[in-house]
């Protein structure tokens, strides 16, 4: 068993130290496999004596990652609580924040309501409400901003639970929002639950889940569950609900969260038989909480991406709840079913190649179905690497799984959306499209001449259908390949003809000082 998550306290340690994140690197896939040494930080998980992760000393996890002199673009932890937590159907979200903080919000309305669409539920408005500090919040506090934003919006809006985001402005000036919950939860009457998400809290945006899960998991999921023995908990995002009918078979109802779940069902999460996720990246602080604090067992099996990952994942949820025999027949069953159409799209994407572009271990899983369908990938982008993950479950390591059943993949490289060095990343790849998870990016893709598929709907690549699914989208993105190319002559990038020039997409890592020439 990994070491135990502390719900007694508020926040929740950094990716960057508690797993080891990193968000720059170059290479095969086979050596950030090598490098992370799962298996030590799995130890180290643990609690088990070492030396420290990959033999070094210290408490953290740490790869060797490539200092960037820039960052071009990101995200945050707050953002992340947005769109996690602010899109919750009965709860509300304070951000504690300027109003700029809520830049976000017109777009993750959008994704809300979609989500909402894809899962049948009533489509609604999302219920975020800002603080907005002013200068003068800055200098004299605004504590009592936010008290009386919480009485107004219990009054107004009666909400089942009320969480508060903190930003970097009140983190600060030291606002301190815990106190703040602790005295006015008794008086309105319903959970009131701290966020530590301030922006530059963590390096990367994905600390952001593990904050919106905690606080979940501290002030919300039940604590003497009345268990249901056909409900498993799925930690995903807005995609449609395919997890449905792929678990029907076994006799499971599906409880999705966090998003566009309901305040009842995430208190019911404590009731599942257990708990698996679309994504290890964002899934697995919040299976191994409910795992140590609330014997709800987490599915130890690859993510279902693929046909072995499928069946070993099937599998695994069959071995808890005792239908092993029936899951047989049902892998059985699907895979005649499916394979007619995969040897038909395998002979469609005869000499095609494809480059993945999403977060980590979603990556990982988006590259084994481009394999199934015998699409070469040499290269790929991951918006961050976890070395190890909170179970420090070994099949959770979802890089290796990919080497080992579906070959190496030569260009790997990690870097948190950092578009200008697209121009040199494609130049070293054959690659006749791109899947792209963040949809920001898809037109970058784009003006290089390459067709992109915004992936909005997480959850089209998953189970045995998932890779028929993407084939078939696939088949209509490459026949509208000449438009990207006609795009290409007729746009100019950004950049300057010295950097479309270099090879090195982390040549400015590497050699900060062509800066400094540069300016001469």
């Amino acid at each position: 068993m990994a070491k135990k998550i502390n719900l007694e306290m508020s926040s929740v340690e950094n990716r960057e130290m508690r797993l080891g994140t990193i968000i720059a690197w170059d290479g095969k896939a086979s050596e950030l496999v090598e490098a992370s040494d799962y298996d030590t930080r799995k130890e180290k998980k643990r609690g088990n004596s070492t030396k420290g992760c990959g033999g070094g000393k210290g408490k953290a996890c740490r790869l060797c990652e490539l200092r960037t002199p820039f960052n071009q673009q990101t995200m945050c932890a707050n953002a992340i609580v947005e769109c996690q937590i602010g899109n919750l159907t009965d709860c509300i979200l304070i951000q504690h924040s300027p109003i700029g903080c809520a830049a976000d919000n017109a777009w993750f309305n959008l994704a809300f309501k979609m989500g909402l669409s894809r899962r049948n539920k009533p489509v609604q408005n999302l219920q975020i409400f800002c603080t907005n500090l002013l200068e003068k919040d800055m200098v004299f506090g605004a504590s009592d901003k936010l008290r009386q934003t919480i009485r107004e919006v219990k009054e107004r809006f009666n909400p089942k639970a009320i969480f508060i985001s903190m930003s970097c402005s009140t983190a600060i000036i030291g606002e301190d929002i815990d106190s703040i919950a602790d005295e006015l939860e008794p008086e309105v009457g319903v959970p009131v639950v701290p966020l530590h998400c301030e922006g530059f809290r963590s390096k990367h945006w994905s600390t952001g889940f593990d904050i919106s899960q905690h606080g979940v998991a501290r002030q919300i999921v039940k604590r003497n569950p009345t268990k249901q023995n056909d409900l498993i908990n799925i930690v995903a995002l807005w995609g449609t609900d395919y997890f449905t009918d792929l678990l029907k078979p076994l006799g499971l109802r599906v409880n999705y969260m966090i998003d566009t779940a309901s305040y009842d069902e995430l208190a019911q999460a404590s009731e599942a038989v257990a708990t698996a996720t679309f994504c290890h990246t964002l899934g697995s602080y919040m299976a191994t909480v409910l795992e140590q604090h609330f014997g709800v067992p987490q599915i130890d099996a690859p993510q279902p991406y693929g046909f072995a990952a499928t069946d070993e994942w099937l599998r695994a949820i069959a071995k808890i709840v005792g239908k092993e025999a029936e899951t047989e027949e049902y892998i059985k069953s699907e895979h005649e079913r499916v394979m007619p159409r995969i040897l038909e799209l395998r002979e469609k994407f005869k000499g095609v190649n494809g480059f993945i572009m999403t977060g980590s271990s979603y990556s990982h899983g988006l590259i084994s179905v481009l394999k199934e369908l015998g699409i070469g990938v040499q290269g790929s982008i991951v918006f961050h690497h976890d070395p190890v993950y909170d179970s420090g479950a070994e099949n959770q390591n979802t890089l290796k799984y990919l080497v080992d059943n579906y070959g190496d993949v030569e260009h790997f490289t990690v870097s948190k959306t950092q578009a200008y060095q697209l121009p040199q990343v494609f130049r070293r790849v054959k690659t006749d499209f791109v899947i792209i998870r963040h949809q920001g990016l898809a037109p970058e893709a784009a003006k290089l001449g390459i067709p992109a598929l915004a992936l909005g709907d997480e959850h089209i690549p998953v189970g045995y259908d998932g890779m028929i699914r993407i084939g078939e989208i696939l088949l209509d993105i490459l026949a509208r390949k000449r438009f990207n190319q006609v795009l290409k002559r007729h746009v100019s990038l950004p950049y300057s003809d010295w950097w479309q020039s270099q090879d090195d997409p982390f040549l400015l890592s590497k050699h900060p000082e062509v800066l400094d020439e540069i300016v001469k």
